[in-house]
């Protein structure tokens, strides 16, 4: 059967996820007619699978996105804020730390299948898109610009085009690997590089009447050396919680092969929540050990007229929580890049794909970064000085902000450039906490002034 379309406003959209949701409306509320391809049934009318992330953290760059689309008051309802991590170091008090040193800067738990289902319902509205769920992409051709799926629940094969398709199916993209197998022609670099760390989600269930357990006002960290566990909020007054620890090893998944293994170690590493997981064993060997990938590939885009998106072009480890906000961002640099080049494709997505492949590369790096400062540095003392030193710098000086505060609260700033200016100014900070926590006003005019020349 031939579903080909020569429309030339016609878009293919591979993958009905976050970004493809996003993309799919943005483009239709641009006028163009869109087709989106989705290899699962519609995430609205089944139970989402355990063990999958079912929250996620939205931050600045998200929430711009999505207010391109103009429902920013359609998703507050979903969220949850959180002002800082909580962390549960062993031994000690709960100690919360805040995100920034600036009022009215914070990160919001999300719940991924509320907001993934506020997008197609607003997609539903939109009478030039169309969704097809149940079709996996099978096979691409970029010479020509078509696009076989395979009907799953009949095995029935179609063959669609369109003026521009765009590969939004996340991290184990069918669309790119259907690249991939042209790659030799296509010079197509792909790298995937796996942490030797897995995660396992796991549930601190509310209280009897519907309360959440402990603070659902912070991200909960439990740092420990070469392992970690963290919980995220939900609205039903739940916390979503993810260990993370190595495959093999001492302290291990491998090395947990028994029950009374899992509640021993529990107990010992993580007293303060164990103590609110009473499912904690039905849990643990229900949900899965999944493991944590950061995708790199280049080129993103294909004789102007396919390119991959979101996950399929640049998966990040999830300790930034940049991963949607990152997404969501290509399709708010790609909206601007429209207007700037009045929708000419040929020169839209090369444009588009010089400005976002740097900025890609730069936070999946400062994702693999971040895993080690939440897993270890969040427990050293040196770092919580440093910590309340960027707090002091973001509350006294206007001027400052944290690498932190730059990736996460300034949507303004590409992630190179944050990077770039975070790591030069993390350096700098580490010197002056290494002196302690007397450091008076002086020190800090010092110090925004060695932080001036490193711009």
């Amino acid at each position: 059967m031939d579903n080909s379309n020569s429309n030339k406003d016609s878009i293919v959209i591979i993958g009905a996820g976050l970004c493809g949701s996003l993309l799919a409306l943005r483009l239709a509320q641009r006028g163009y007619k869109v087709r989106l391809y989705e290899r699962r049934p519609d995430m609205r009318t089944i139970k989402m699978s355990a063990g999958r992330s079912i929250n996620l953290a939205l931050s600045d760059r998200g929430i711009a996105a999505l207010a391109t689309v103009g429902i920013t008051e359609q998703i507050l309802p979903l969220l949850i804020p959180m002002h800082g991590r909580m962390i549960h170091a062993l031994g000690y008090a709960p100690r919360q730390v805040s995100y920034s040193g600036r009022e009215g800067e914070w990160i919001n738990s999300v719940s991924r299948g509320g907001l993934n289902a506020l997008l197609l319902d607003e997609a539903d509205k939109m009478d030039n898109i169309q969704v097809f769920f149940n079709h996996e992409c099978v096979a691409a051709s970029v010479h020509d610009n078509k696009i076989k799926f395979r009907n799953v629940l009949n095995n029935e094969t179609i063959e669609v085009n369109g003026e521009v398709v765009f590969g939004t199916d996340g991290a184990n993209s069918a669309y790119r690997e259907a690249v991939m197998s042209q790659s030799a022609r296509l010079r197509f670099d792909f790298s995937q590089k796996y942490l030797d760390t897995g995660y396992k989600e796991l549930e601190i269930p509310a209280n009897p009447d519907g309360s959440h357990r402990i603070s659902k006002e912070a991200l909960h960290i439990w740092p420990r050396k070469g392992f970690m566990m963290i919980a995220l909020p939900n609205l039903d007054g739940s916390f979503t919680v993810t260990l993370f620890m190595p495959f093999e090893g001492e302290d291990s998944f491998a090395a947990l092969d028994s029950d009374t293994k899992v509640q021993a170690f529990f107990k010992h590493h993580f007293p303060t929540a164990t103590e609110h997981m009473p499912d904690l064993i039905s849990d643990y060997h229900t949900n899965p050990t999944s493991s944590l990938v950061t995708v790199k590939c280049f080129p993103w885009q294909f004789n102007g007229c396919q390119i991959l998106l979101g996950d399929a072009a640049h998966a990040v480890v999830p300790f930034y929580g940049q991963g949607m906000n990152a997404s969501f961002e290509d399709v708010a640099v790609l909206d601007k890049v429209l207007d700037e080049l009045d929708g000419d494709w040929s020169k839209v997505l090369p444009a588009f794909e010089k400005i976002r492949k740097p900025n890609a590369d730069a936070i999946a790096d400062l994702a693999e970064d971040n895993f080690y400062e939440m897993r270890d540095a969040t427990a050293d003392p040196v770092f919580m000085v440093k910590r309340q030193i960027e707090l002091r710098l973001e509350q006294n000086y206007k001027d400052y902000f944290s690498k932190y505060s730059m990736v996460t609260f300034r949507a303004d700033l590409p992630y190179k450039y944050a990077m770039d200016l975070g790591r030069k100014q993390d350096k700098l900070l580490m010197k002056y906490a290494a002196l302690g926590e007397n450091i008076d006003h002086h020190n800090y005019d010092m110090m925004m002034q060695e932080i001036t020349a490193l711009r």
